[in-house]
């Protein structure tokens, strides 16, 4: 994960790119270590395709035995060593069992609720000093209001990749191992220690010997593949239990489990990470205000991700940001457009992103959503604003939340009980936290199985309003969204959309009270802008057309 602050690295944190003026945006792409280990002088331009591509399957090949999740291999690797299998079960089941100790108690005493928070705390510590795998699986939990009450969501939120750093000479001998040379023959100097340590890896600050081009380089924690494969073997036994034994729990524990370990272990393996960052940049290309850095294959391996460093400020950081001349608002709504772009219309997203101006850094975890569901979203949306709830529910459906098998109509009370009470504010008064935290507890209460798409979109704008909070307590995250869905529903050509639009502004034939009423001016003004932009687009491109026509009939 490096992405502290663009100036140094870290993780879990939304970044920005605040107006830092750059160096040469990387115009060369370096070959340093070839296959063989050999040393190469070559630099190749930024349009050089077939050298890059070549740079990147010798990446791809020093990554060939990187690890893939295997429930199966895990089994029996770890299921023929019963002693390191036991001790790191009592491990466990010492930290979790004391923890689910403390909540009998509290069932018993009947402070189950008053307590929340101080055991979701508890658990946060736990999960910390269990290690890396339960660092992330805290992180996954806290998107998961299915599985959650609003309280443990909002304390494993806080858990940190923050871990202690390993030795520097084991970085060291793991870049030397991986790219097949001497750290002297790779760079002409690289940081001492690291800028930022995270539950996967490190990252170091270097100097390419061949062309001077600062860059960052991320590397794997030693030891971490074995840690995490035998606390997934664990994990998932775990999970073997609760599906045969534990009732109140009706998600499929097993394949949650399963889902996740496959995400981490995508995120073992940088070179994956390097396509992934390339695959997001082809997306952006056209777009001025993002910045995706350059990937340098040659100085990449599945344990060694080598990438361009950019210098920025956290988005937290409001004076820093001011002094030059910009305002934290303007790039947190950025941010929030372009989260919902990626969401909506490209489908392929930053699952833990750090947006700036905008430079998005750390690509091991990306999603993403299926068409049908991007539609379903937006039609989500319109059925909520309509409160039309009995919609809202069958939206799960599409939206796969619930089997087809499952009764809806008990959920639509519930949905009705929290959103009428929550929509009696105005679009500019709605705080999303609040939202998303109701939802949360319908979710909850009801078997629900969040998408993992879904489940880290909205946490991601829960950061980026919490993070504008800084600037102005005032700020709310649905009223900087609302023109972005206003836009896609006035302009987009897909059929469910056309038709959600047409049930968003009418009702039995006649405008709903939305559009003509007093708190209906902020869709009316951005109907009436959308309706001039699409009507300036038709009249120029006619004209375009015309003079083109004009110009054939002046050949002929």
């Amino acid at each position: 994960m490096a992405a502290m602050n663009l100036v140094s690295a870290g993780v879990h944190s939304f970044n920005l790119k605040a107006g830092c003026k750059l160096g040469p945006r990387a115009a060369l792409v370096e070959a340093g270590p070839r296959g063989d280990g050999s040393p190469a002088a070559l630099q190749v331009s930024r349009g050089d395709l077939a050298a890059d591509l070549q740079a990147e399957a010798r990446a791809m090949a020093r990554a060939a035995n990187a690890s893939v999740y295997s429930p199966e291999l895990l089994a029996n690797k770890y299921g023929s060593r019963p002693v390191q299998a036991a001790k790191r079960t009592l491990e466990i089941l010492v930290a979790l069992g004391s923890f689910a100790l403390q909540l009998l108690v509290d069932q018993r005493n009947g402070t189950l609720d008053r307590n929340k928070r101080k055991r979701a705390i508890e658990l946060r510590g736990i999960f910390t000093r269990l290690g890396p795998t339960f660092v992330k699986l805290g992180q996954g939990l806290s998107t998961r209001p299915d599985l959650c009450p609003p309280e443990y969501l909002e304390e494993l939120a806080e858990l940190q990749d923050a871990l202690p750093t390993f030795p520097d000479a084991d970085a060291f001998s793991c870049i030397e191992t991986e790219l097949g040379m001497p750290i002297e023959s790779l760079f002409s100097s690289i940081s001492p220690s690291p800028i930022a340590a995270a539950s996967l890896g490190q990252v170091y600050k270097a100097q390419l010997k061949y062309s001077g081009q600062t860059v960052a380089v991320k590397v794997q924690r030693p030891g971490i593949e074995e840690a995490i494969g035998l606390d997934f073997y664990l994990i998932r036994g775990l999970g073997f239990f609760i599906n045969k034994y534990v009732d109140i729990i009706t998600t499929d524990v097993i394949a949650l489990i399963d889902e996740f370990a496959r995400r981490v272990y995508q995120e073992l393996n940088y070179v994956q990470e390097g396509q992934n960052a390339r695959k997001f940049k082809k997306l952006y290309a056209d777009k001025e205000d993002i910045l995706v850095p350059d990937i340098y294959w040659n100085y990449t391996s599945g344990k060694v991700l080598t990438m361009e460093w950019v210098n920025g400020v956290k988005l937290n950081q409001q004076a820093a940001i001011e002094s030059q001349g910009l305002k934290v608002l303007d790039l947190v709504t950025t941010g929030i457009q372009c989260s919902l772009r990626q969401l909506l219309e490209y489908g392929y997203f930053h699952a833990d992103p750090h947006p700036g101006k905008l430079a998005f850094l750390d690509f091991g975890m990306m999603s993403e959503t299926p068409e049908d569901a991007r539609s379903a979203i937006v039609g989500h949306v319109v059925h909520m604003v309509n409160r039309d709830y009995e919609a809202m529910a069958r939206d799960y459906y599409a939206l796969d939340f619930l089997s087809t098998d499952v009764d809806v109509s008990p959920i639509v009370p519930a949905l009705r009980d929290f959103f009428d009470d929550a929509l009696n504010y105005t679009v500019s008064e709605l705080n999303f936290k609040t939202l998303v935290d109701g939802l949360g507890n319908v979710l909850y209460q009801y078997p629900f199985n969040v998408p993992a798409y879904y489940a880290l979109i909205l946490r991601s704008l829960t950061v980026l309003e919490g993070l504008a909070l800084y600037a102005d307590p005032n700020f709310k995250v649905l009223a900087a969204s609302y023109p972005y869905f206003a836009k896609r529903l006035l302009t987009d050509p897909n059929p469910y959309l056309r038709d959600a639009l047409i049930e968003l502004l009418f009702k039995d034939g006649r405008f709903r009270h939305l559009l003509l009423g007093p708190d209906g001016e902020e869709l009316r003004n951005l109907t009436i802008k959308e309706a001039v932009r699409v009507t300036e687009a038709i009249v120029l491109g006619s004209v375009a057309d015309t003079y083109t026509l004009h110009l054939l009939l002046f050949k002929l």
